[in-house]
């Protein structure tokens, strides 16, 4: 799957994965906190990665351009 990195509201999924994570990590699993660390510092094209890995839908977070 092709994702043009430009049309993904990549601050606000990045927020979304940190919520994820973190929650993750007192509930579920003390590993997710290296999940979480990874999550704030790579690059977007990495979150997008990540995203799909953990099944995100992208397409919630899609910007919509006006014409």
């Amino acid at each position: 799957m092709k994702i043009d990195v430009e049309s993904v509201d990549v601050d606000k999924l990045r927020k979304d994965l940190i919520e994820h994570f973190a929650a993750a990590m007192f509930i579920v699993s003390p590993v997710a906190m290296l999940d979480l660390s990874k999550v704030e510092r790579v690059s977007n094209e990495e979150i997008i990665k990540i995203a799909i890995e953990n099944k995100f839908d992208l397409n919630k977070y899609l910007k919509r351009f006006s014409k």
